[in-house]
């Protein structure tokens, strides 16, 4: 028994690396690993698994070469020597890999080329970056292309301005570059480089050999790729990347140290310049940017909740259709846990807010949560969009997105847009042919609505940003100047995108602010076209990716554009809109910004964006179909209030989301359940705040809740923050004064009744909450009611202002 007992303490005094050696095999990258020339190396990464993670052993194992002669190893990083077939050897407690490594042309230095090797370097320690000499007009009087993106003109301003005094090739180390970046003398951007490092030898190697510009037969990048390009990983571990480049010829190059990183997620993984990931103590997912020459990998990070759950638990949640299956995948992952499913008041309320926005009636409550049908929530998500409520709220979204400022393109313009918008929702015109009709519109601005985008947009490159925003979710702007710092796109994609637009004509007075109210033509004419800002070259149309129809006489630019942009195999499309119409309904969009669909902004479930949609492309991009898809899930329908295992989570959807009411919204709740009308400028009598066709008409309520700036250009950006403001505005308004006690309101109509007091807390809670009230909200309000010199009709007016001022009022849940 004695003997046992000491045997357990060793085995536990053991080291716990030594122990987890012994259990796993090791995984080593590269598996191959070839070194073709003097200046050639390859870093390596060992990994081990840990029960259902992989966990990096890199800094815990030992990496030695068995033929010294051959290649040698400085931490984790393989050297060559001479010409050979060497081994090393990788050890972790007991355990041992032996890999081969190949190195061929060792005495060959390898010739610079300036935009293959030295171009890289100068975007790794930020030379070119907007904060350093990248920027407009660069620093200190020493300017280079943001990010590297003209290396001409990069090469220029190194070798040749001012008489080329930066570099000084008969002693490297005296050149200017080398001594500021290395601090030897005083450097704005401090220490960059140190002296005898890879990086530092390069440059001085190009500066010795007369700063090349060119090498012959230099092959192009094709692609870069990261390892590991996922990993689920613990809290606080380490994760070492390997970022290697693959060119046309063939070769393959490590550029780990050359490498920019950013993390989108730095509380959940973190990365340094080296590349090594760190992991926080954050649930959720982040996208690791591994940048290198203006080409991009990503390595997607998890970082699952602590603890074990029992994954049976995820098999037995409710799918109600594919999103269910999707969300709890994601989950699972995760190791969340979902709420329970929302009562039937908060969903009825959830639903009446999302799809025609308001809320609804005390008679409309009570018929629901009196129904005991199984299949009402269902049936209520198709009489809501059946409603014709739905067009006016939903148009109301797009209006938003699309509407000008009326002062600018006139206010006959804008109104005949709002219309067009909001005809084509009462229609449920397929969101592909209003695309379409956007995109190629022509005629009179006092015709047809759908022209006013290109009256308020009037350059093809002003265009070319809107609508790849707008309706592929691809950010544009960047790439106008420069390449895009976190895409693949350049000046060649956006020029070429945006000469689908070089032939927009106009006849008429054009724009004249603060009037415009002159008609114009818009239509398609014979010539026009763009040019590469840099290099002069006019640039034929081109999609940013794929194919699009050959452009000929009956068929014009920006019809060739739109089919190919309205795609059902155009991902991009699909995706936007289902991630914006998510958004709405869910609290968050699976991507945010919504607009903005990138590899280095990931959506938080993939899987599911893409899956949804697939969905909506195959319903022939009916909008009504995608709310229904989505509020008939079992995760639409999920409480609010966290448990346990999700009270960290925020953007996987293990819970409802609480979103403050629109501002449109609000107000239109308000004025129902006061039952105090309420007039607009420039609107007929009785319409509700959501038909409104401009941010111009007077509200001080719809301002302190966030409608947008009508003096923005365009007035699209719409606040959802709580303020002060809002606050005071609920507590203070003379406006919702007055409908609280109007005479003509509902709550002097319930006052008149012949309701009993009880009856008329019922109907307030009803009417406010969409709910019946509780026991002790019962006892409450009565005895106000019951207090001696109470007046009914102030006690009334009084509790329905009151909960006006709450927060299960002003909030979705």
């Amino acid at each position: 028994m004695k003997f046992i007992s000491v045997l357990c303490l060793t085995l536990l005094s053991l080291p716990l690396t030594s122990a987890l050696a012994d259990s796993a095999p090791l995984t080593v990258f590269p598996q191959e690993i070839q070194l073709k020339g003097k200046h050639s190396y390859q870093h390596m990464v060992i990994d081990q698994a840990e029960g259902e993670f992989v966990t990096d052993r890199t800094r815990e194992a030992t990496i030695e070469s068995l033929t010294p002669e051959i290649c040698r190893v400085e931490e984790n990083i393989i050297f060559p020597v001479d010409n050979g077939t060497g081994k090393i050897r990788v050890s972790l407690g007991d355990q041992t890999q032996e890999l081969s490594v190949t190195v061929t042309n060792a005495g060959v230095v390898q010739q610079i080329d300036f935009n293959r090797d030295i171009m890289p370097l100068l975007t790794r320690y930020g030379c070119n970056s907007g904060p350093c000499h990248g920027k407009a007009r660069g620093q200190n009087g020493f300017q280079l292309s943001l990010l590297g993106f003209d290396a001409e003109f990069d090469y220029n301003a190194l070798t040749k301005e001012t008489r080329g005094r930066r570099l000084f090739p008969p002693a490297p180390e005296q050149s200017l570059i080398l001594q500021k970046t290395s601090a030897v003398i005083p450097h704005g951007g401090g220490k960059k480089l140190e002296p005898g490092s890879l990086e530092y030898n390069l440059l001085a190697r190009w500066i010795a050999s007369g700063t090349p510009e060119k090498q012959p037969d230099t092959p192009t990048l094709e692609k870069v790729t990261v390892y590991p390009s996922a990993r689920i990983m613990q809290n606080e571990k380490e994760q070492q990347l390997i970022v290697t480049a693959h060119y046309s010829d063939g070769t393959q190059k490590d550029v780990t140290r050359l490498t920019q990183y950013q993390s989108n997620e730095a509380a959940i993984a973190d990365i340094d310049e080296t590349g090594l990931i760190t992991s926080g103590t954050v649930t959720g997912k982040a996208a690791v940017m591994a940048r290198y020459h203006n080409v991009i990998a990503i390595c997607n990070v998890s970082v699952p909740l602590p603890g074990d759950v029992d994954e049976n638990i995820y098999d037995q949640l409710p799918e109600q259709n594919f999103i269910d299956g999707l969300v709890w995948k994601n989950l699972k992952e995760l190791k969340l846990l979902p709420s329970e499913q929302a009562p039937d008041h908060t969903f009825l309320r959830r639903a009446y807010l999302d799809v025609i926005g308001r809320a609804p009636t005390a008679a409309e409550t009570r018929a629901f949560l009196t129904d005991s049908s199984s299949d009402k929530r269902i049936l209520l998500i198709d009489h809501l969009l059946e409603q014709p409520e739905y067009a006016e709220f939903w148009s109301s979204k797009w209006a938003d997105l699309l509407r000008p400022n009326p002062y600018r393109v006139g206010i006959k313009a804008v109104l005949n847009y709002d219309n067009f918008i909001r005809e084509s929702f009462r229609e449920n015109k397929p969101y592909d042919q209003f695309v379409r009709e956007l995109v190629t519109a022509q005629g009179s601005t006092f015709r047809n609505g759908a022209v006013t985008l290109f009256r308020d947009r009037r350059t093809p490159d002003e265009v070319t940003t809107m609508v790849g925003q707008l309706f592929l979710g691809i950010r544009l702007d960047c790439a106008r100047c420069h390449h895009h710092p976190f895409e693949i796109w350049g000046q060649d994609d956006f020029y070429s995108f945006a000469a689908y637009f070089a032939r927009v004509k106009y006849k008429g007075t054009g724009l004249s602010p603060p009037i415009s109210g002159s008609e114009e033509m818009i239509y398609n004419g014979p010539s026009g076209e763009v040019k590469h800002p840099l290099t002069n070259e006019v640039l034929p149309p081109r999609p940013l990716f794929g194919e699009a129809p050959e452009i000929t006489e009956d068929l014009d630019r920006r019809e060739s554009l739109a089919i190919w942009m309205t795609a059902k195999e155009n991902p991009f499309f699909s995706q936007v809109m289902a991630n914006r119409v998510w958004a709405d309904l869910m609290g968050r969009g699976m991507v945010e910004p919504v607009d903005d669909l990138r590899g280095t902004n990931p959506a938080v479930n993939q899987e599911l964006l893409t899956a949804l949609g697939e969905d909506f492309a195959a319903h022939d991009f009916n909008i009504k179909q995608l709310i229904r898809r989505i509020c008939t899930s079992y995760v639409y329908g999920l409480s609010s209030n966290p448990v346990e295992r999700n009270t960290v989570d925020t953007r996987n959807y293990s819970r409802y989301y609480r979103q403050r009411l629109r501002a449109e919204v609000l107000l239109d709740s308000i004025i129902q359940i006061t039952g105090d009308k309420q007039s607009f400028q420039a609107m007929p009598a009785g319409v509700s705040a959501k038909e409104l066709w401009t941010t111009r008409i007077n509200s001080l309520f719809l301002d302190a809740f966030g409608r947008p700036d009508p003096n923005q250009d365009p007035p699209c950006e719409r606040t959802t923050d709580t303020t002060i403001v809002q606050a005071l505005h609920l507590m203070n308004s003379e406006e919702l004064y007055k409908k609280v006690t109007s005479d003509k309101g509902y709550a002097a109509t319930l006052v008149a009744s012949d309701k009993t007091n009880e009856q008329i807390i019922e109907e307030l809670y009803l009417s406010v909450y969409n709910r019946f009230p509780d026991a002790e909200e019962r006892e409450v309000a009565i005895s106000i009611y019951n207090e001696e010199g109470a007046d009914r009709k102030m006690v009334t007016e009084d509790l329905m202002w009151a909960m006006l001022n709450t927060p299960e009022f002003v909030f979705k849940d």
